[in-house]
């Protein structure tokens, strides 16, 4: 009998569920579209119970209902989401309002300054390893107490995105190592677990979910959840963790020094670095396994942003981005901040927003579209500096270029040229749920423990002929965001 693994992943704007076997062949895989919900301005929500829930569980019975796969022995299932996010729910795990997203998602503001002065900027940042941010649940957990205690009157549980899923599969209460690292400044990096000080006075009458690695194996398929979803009784269901380091494990980011780029609705990097030295613009995590430790960056807008010129032009996205190829590199001038949704790392300011320099009567839709591709590489280049800070001195960063974007040719060439550094670019781009796969095939023996599916098929070289240029543009860049964001104070 042909033996699989499922790995399932929750996205923001997808979920996606793949079969794969022991050679690392995909050989089926169902995919769900869904969206976010924006109740107000820098609020990003979703519905636990319908979207992270019930679609996975309608792909998941498709998957295994699919010709392919049905009748084979499905040895594992490991899942991921994007994260954190923060579901609170009953005691028995129901969700009690709509579950708020990750990074995007800045409502609490004034919490993570309260927080920040409350416990010492630098403190945080020993103890935990990044600076408070719209990423950190933390603020986020003091943020619904202030705001909405009757929800909180009545929470037992809190979860991410993965871990809700976990709990709906097995019944554990529980979340993965990685994750609660991002729960700041809830966790302790040197101590490996949570914070149990500040932990406790940000979850007040709430249960801390136990920790486990992402590969180790959080519990089985309960029978209920084997008659929602047609996966087998039994069958050992994985911790998981956030969707972008499945990803990064998917294609082999995994030794120091190795570095993904994953280019999506956000972008997102992530580099492996064992120094355990903090850095105030970017964010230092647990890795997917005991002893590992990883740094991440994340802009909140590319491929929204892309989407968002789109939008204005009545194109169709990658019809635009086609038509930008067209353009000179420098957009005739034209540049843009491409902070429309303000900014993660490195400025970590909710506040920034997007500025164009340079419009004239002669700058057409596929120059926009150019120039906000060029304003996204020019935002990676100002993360791979702060990752190059913390790396030793006469080493450099390996480059994997993975998600939707890195398919086309246009846009990870732009980043190369503006950054001047190579990418190269893996076989199978399935994405994060590829590397939950993965997970479970060698959590549950079905491969050795290094295995690695991944298959490098090209690189992409910078055009040294454009390092000027972009050395130019890239100084404008950053002049223009200082010269800038004082005057957004007064709008």
């Amino acid at each position: 009998m042909t033996e699989f693994v499922v790995g399932l992943d929750i996205g923001t704007s997808s979920t996606k569920a793949v079969a794969v076997d022991q050679s690392g062949a995909v050989i089926a895989s169902v995919t769900g579209k869904h969206g976010v919900s924006q109740p107000r301005p820098g609020w990003f929500e979703q519905d636990a119970e319908q979207v992270w829930w019930g679609q996975s569980r309608q792909l998941l019975a498709g998957l295994t209902a699919d010709e392919r796969v049905r009748g084979s022995a499905i040895t594992g299932v490991c899942v991921s989401g994007m994260g954190p996010c923060l579901a609170v729910g009953d005691a028995a795990g129901a969700p009690l309002r709509p579950a708020i997203l990750y990074g995007i998602d800045m409502r609490a503001e004034a919490e993570i300054d309260e927080l920040t002065r409350r416990f010492g900027a630098a403190a945080i940042l020993a103890r935990g390893g990044s600076a408070l941010s719209s990423q950190a649940a933390g603020p986020k957990l003091l943020w619904l107490q202030r705001h909405e205690p009757q929800v909180w009157a009545r929470a037992a549980t809190f979860f991410s995105a993965s871990s809700f899923l976990v709990h709906r599969l097995t019944g554990e209460y529980l979340l993965d190592h990685h994750t609660a690292s991002q729960f700041d400044p809830m966790y302790d990096l040197a101590a490996g677990g949570w914070a149990d000080d500040w932990a406790a006075e940000l979850s007040p009458g709430v249960a801390l979910p136990r920790l486990a690695w992402s590969g180790d194996i959080a519990g089985a398929v309960t029978g209920e959840a084997a008659g929602a979803t047609g996966l087998p009784a039994g069958t050992p269901v994985l911790a998981g963790t956030v969707d972008a380091w499945a990803e990064a494990h998917s294609v082999g980011v995994r030794a120091a020094g190795d570095l993904m780029i994953m280019y999506g609705s956000t972008l997102f990097l992530i580099g492996i670095d064992p120094s355990g030295r903090p850095h105030d613009g970017l964010w230092r995590t647990a890795g997917l396994a005991p002893q590992t430790s990883t740094l991440a960056a994340g802009m909140a807008t590319s491929g929204l942003l892309a989407d968002w010129v789109a939008r204005l032009a009545g194109q169709p996205t990658g019809s635009l981005i086609a038509g930008a190829e067209t353009v000179p590199p420098g957009a005739d001038g034209l540049l843009l901040l491409p902070y429309f949704a303000g900014e993660r790392s490195p400025l970590f300011d909710p506040g920034a927003r997007g500025v164009a320099l340079g419009l004239t009567l002669a700058h057409t839709p596929e120059h926009l579209m150019r120039a906000a591709l060029e304003a996204i590489a020019l935002g990676v280049r100002h993360n791979l500096e702060a990752f190059d800070s913390v790396r030793p001195e006469g080493t450099s960063w390996r480059l994997v270029a993975v998600g939707g974007g890195a398919a086309g040719a246009l846009w990870p060439q732009i980043v190369t040229d503006v950054t001047g550094r190579e990418q190269a670019i893996p076989a199978q781009v399935i994405g994060a749920c590829y590397g939950d796969a993965l997970l479970a095939a060698t959590a549950t023996g079905l491969v050795p423990a290094d295995t690695d599916w991944t298959t490098i098929t090209g690189v992409v070289r910078p055009r040294r002929e454009l390092a000027s240029l972009y050395d130019e543009r890239y100084r404008v860049y950053r002049d223009l965001f200082t010269a800038t964001r004082p005057l957004l104070d007064r709008l």
